[in-house]
């Protein structure tokens, strides 16, 4: 009897340790396994397991909207929306995403099968959740920051295609372009594959809502989520092994501590190497991340770094009271300008006033920060290249040399509109109005296509959105674009619209292709330009300047002189907002009225400048 007992005892113990590892179900359990079991189209393709179903499987198998089907080895997907059928590439039960590519995938134009791509009425999502990418279609070559482009295949002869993130501020397009088609796209390599003419349909990434269909915990806990046909519901299943039931026995019946120990150091170390490839994978994509967040975002230098960039200050590109500018590049090929803060005054005011103004700020219209240097006295500014310099070497015509020709009246009235738009979202567009105080030719950068960029924010100061008057304990700005506030409160409160002014006299330095004041002319009373514009405009007579203009041209210079001349008023409560002046440029030279004049006049009226 007491051998029974010990006998009886052992079997106990040992169908107790093995119970956790045997196959135990319901007979309901049995019959779904049974009538859906795991399958796939092909030995090497993703298995089909609930939600999803094989067309050829009982309907409770899968999830309504799950259908899978098989067709020459391929898992095909059907989207309720799309005519085409998708190929299946992988299905993750654990992440719960399916990758699939459309079933023609060899194609002349990639990017089509993205733009064509539709999930209506599917339960799938975009997987990630990647910013929408729009595309903008201009009717001539462009240069727009952040875009891929032009798309070959979707491109013709007389209109360029450009790829755009959909939150890149679309209302700051150049006139020539226009947004037209939005799509989304799983990962950038993706879409740059599909840019490329890759000659293969790129690769979707979509995911389902797990815990809707109550497999999420299951899921992640390693086991396999199915469904119970009595009670109508999902279950959790221990997820089979593959060695088979004779080998569980065996290893859980073993009396050899090692060989369990051995086994379970396997698993710890297949688990490690798993998820070291995890961690590096996570690792190349933070480090990516932060190397494309660096371009974007102003990045502290070494003085070393800064003389690496520049090649020992060996390009330089300009001087003035502030010190040099240099140009250098990244390295990641960005060219940059790096200029020198030599003469920097105010115990650091301006190298403070550029960080914290234009460092915070990303606008189409406005020359961007990519990064600084403070080291003692040593202090830099990293500021995107602009190949063609500033305003000033194209309008004043004693600048003008074989490689720096006049711009075009139709390149002017375009450059004084992106001017505005600039000076307009310092002023509104911002958390914080931005006053910058120094408006004129020289601080306006112009890249490639000459669209203008807004520079020099060393004079800037912020205020509240609702802040109308601003205290002032010294004036700011260069004499010849400076409000006359500024310099005597008789001519009212200083306030953005001192800005309007600077504008203003820049305008019509655009317009006359000389400065509004030279020193090296000596009957003063001869050369006031605005006096000379306003009289011309009044009595309606043509300006007669040395840049060739026909009909259309000169109303473009009459249309910019007017509204130079409401900006100038000296009374700063007639002078109109930065957004009227873009309605103003953006108007009919005949729903312009004639401002009051903004000066006193001179003695003796004269029509020669």
């Amino acid at each position: 009897m007491q051998k029974l007992s010990i006998f009886s005892f052992l079997s106990l113990l040992i169908l107790f340790l093995l119970s956790p590892f045997t196959e135990s179900k319901s007979s309901s359990e049995n019959i779904s396994s049974d009538l859906c079991p795991i399958t796939k189209c092909s030995e090497n393709g993703p298995s089909i397991r609930f939600p999803f179903r094989l067309n050829t499987q009982p309907i409770f198998c899968g999830h309504d909207g799950f259908e899978l089907s098989c067709s020459n080895s391929n898992t095909i997907l059907h989207l309720p929306s799309s005519s085409s059928d998708f190929h299946v590439l992988e299905i993750s039960y654990h992440d719960s995403t399916i990758a699939i590519r459309d079933g023609q995938e060899t194609t002349s134009c990639p990017i089509q099968n993205l733009l064509s791509f539709n999930i209506t009425d599917s339960k799938f999502f975009f997987f990630p959740f990647w910013a929408g990418k729009t595309l903008v279609n201009c009717g001539e070559m462009v240069d727009l920051n952040g875009a891929i482009g032009p798309v070959e295949c979707v491109s013709g002869d007389k209109n360029f295609v450009y790829v755009m993130n959909s939150d890149a501020g679309m209302d700051q397009l150049p006139l020539a372009c226009r947004t037209y088609k939005s799509f989304r796209v799983s990962t950038e390599l993706d879409l740059v594959k599909a840019i490329m003419r890759d000659s293969i349909a790129p690769r979707i990434v979509l995911g389902w809502n797990d815990f809707e269909y109550g497999c999420h915990d299951c899921e992640q806990s390693g086991d396999i989520c199915s469904f119970n046909i009595t009670s109508n519901s999902t279950i959790c299943l221990k997820q089979p092994d593959p060695r088979g039931r004779r080998v569980k026995i065996a290893v859980f019946t073993s009396t050899s501590i090692g060989g369990l120990l051995v086994f379970a150091m396997v698993i710890f170390l297949i688990y490690r190497s798993r998820k070291s490839e995890k961690e590096k994978e996570i690792q190349v994509k933070v480090e990516k991340f932060l190397e494309d967040y660096k371009t974007l975002n102003p990045t502290r230098y070494t003085y070393s770094e800064l003389k690496k960039i520049t090649s020992k200050f060996k390009h330089r590109l300009g001087q003035g009271g502030y010190g040099s500018v240099f140009k250098g590049k990244l390295s990641n090929g960005i060219p940059v300008a790096v200029k020198m803060l030599e003469n920097s005054k105010g115990n650091g005011e301006e190298f403070i006033n550029e960080v914290a103004t234009i460092g915070r700020i990303h606008h189409f219209n406005i020359a961007r920060l990519l990064g600084f240097c403070s080291e003692g006295t040593r202090r830099g500014l990293l500021y995107e290249y602009m190949p063609n310099g500033s305003l000033e070497k194209f309008i004043f015509l004693k600048n003008n040399d074989s490689t720096h020709r006049p711009l075009s009246w139709e390149q002017l009235q375009a450059i004084a509109i992106g001017v505005a738009r600039g000076i307009e979202y310092l002023h509104q567009g911002c958390n914080h109005r931005i006053l910058h105080f120094d408006i004129k030719p020289h601080n306006i950068l112009l890249d490639h296509n000459f669209r203008p960029k807004i520079s020099d924010f060393g004079l800037a100061k912020l205020c509240s959105r609702d802040q109308s008057i601003i205290s002032m304990t010294a004036a700011r700005g260069t004499p010849g674009y400076a409000a006359p506030e500024l310099f005597s409160r008789n001519f009212g409160e200083v306030s953005y619209k001192s800005d309007v002014f600077s504008y203003g006299m820049m305008l019509l330095e655009m317009v006359g292709c000389r400065e509004n004041i030279d020193i090296s002319i000596e009957n003063q009373s001869q050369i006031y330009f605005p006096e000379w514009i306003y009289n011309k405009v009044r009595r309606g007579e043509e300006f007669g300047f040395e840049i060739e203009a026909d009909h259309g041209d000169e109303e473009t210079a009459k249309k910019l002189s007017i509204v130079a001349l409401w900006c100038i008023q000296w009374n700063p409560a007639e002078r109109p907002s930065m957004s009227m002046v873009i309605q103003m440029l953006e108007g009919d030279l005949q729903s312009l009225e004639m401002p009051p004049k903004p000066f006193v006049s001179s003695d003796a009226e004269t029509d020669t400048i």
